[in-house]
């Protein structure tokens, strides 16, 4: 018996993953990551696409919330995206963004690698999402 699993933000997760091939083929590979970051946020204003730049997550410390991480950016309040401009995708990096799924209550983050021949693009799920 085969289970269908529906693509989490099936339409919006595309649209991203054209983007970010859009930014590498017209940046290159070997630039800072602040410059992928800066491509895409061009593409997303370009296509009307609602985000947020640097957003904080704040963690839940007791009954108070202290400040956290950034995320690159936050998409249509729905996906957490963090660029990167390495050799490739370490555990780190998918661990960090588990943290920053968990603390924003997110269910779907992705990491897009500029670095690489071809851009790196790993979906992270919150399997801890409410």
């Amino acid at each position: 018996m085969r289970i269908e699993k529906e693509i989490l933000h099936k339409e919006l997760s595309y649209k991203l993953n054209g983007l970010f091939f859009e930014v590498q083929n017209r940046l290159g590979r070997y630039l800072a990551e602040k410059q992928y970051a800066d491509g895409l946020e061009v593409l997303l204003e370009e296509n009307g696409i609602k985000y947020e730049r640097e957003k904080e997550i704040l963690i839940q410390f007791g009954d108070k919330k202290i400040s956290g991480n950034r995320v690159d950016f936050l998409v249509a309040d729905k996906i957490l995206v963090d660029t990167k401009a390495k050799r490739y995708i370490t555990k780190e990096d998918y661990l960090q963004m588990q943290r920053y799924l968990r603390a924003a209550n997110i269910h779907l983050g992705i990491i897009a690698n500029f670095k690489s021949q071809s851009v790196e693009i790993k979906r992270v799920i919150n399997s801890e999402f409410k």
